[in-house]
């Protein structure tokens, strides 16, 4: 049975239907902040938060972030307790001399979004590249638990 995934939260975390009620308050929570957020825009949580897709077929969940401007060199990809994790580092330079000025600017940033993914799931299960600054990732999905019956004997 395919459950579809849903991004929510400041962390834009994917969540499970059959999440526990502690959860669907810590992500009502979570909302309520944002939107508060928004209102001023140097507090809003997720102004430099890069955009993700997630989508799920039979056999994977498929995970695009939009990167403009990074390498594979300038993004880390972890795997731990079934949250898969992207982070990230820009950094900008530019300077300009001319005869009657000299200009530099410099702009940095770090990023992290997390992504949760379900049981059981293997690091080796997980692929990923970069290009023109999109990032893609598959995880393929685990196999579905076996059900098996265990005849009983009589004694």
């Amino acid at each position: 049975m395919s459950k579809s995934v849903v991004p929510v939260g400041s962390e834009r975390a994917v969540s499970r239907a059959e999440a526990s009620p502690f959860a669907l308050l810590q992500d009502e929570i979570n909302r309520l902040f944002e939107g508060f957020g928004r209102n001023f825009p140097t507090l809003a949580p997720n102004a430099a938060l890069p955009r993700i897709d997630v989508s799920e077929t039979n056999e994977s969940i498929d995970i695009t972030a939009e990167l403009p401007g990074l390498e594979a060199k300038d993004v880390q990809l972890n795997l731990s307790d079934n949250v898969l994790s992207i982070r990230g580092e820009k950094k900008s330079e530019h300077e300009d001399r001319q005869k009657d000025y000299h200009l530099v600017e410099r702009s940095f940033g770090s990023f992290a979004r997390s992504v949760q993914l379900p049981e059981g799931v293997k690091a080796e299960d997980v692929t990923a590249e970069i290009s023109k600054g999109v990032l893609r990732v598959t995880v393929k999905k685990p196999r579905p638990k076996q059900r098996k019956q265990i005849e009983i004997k009589a004694a």
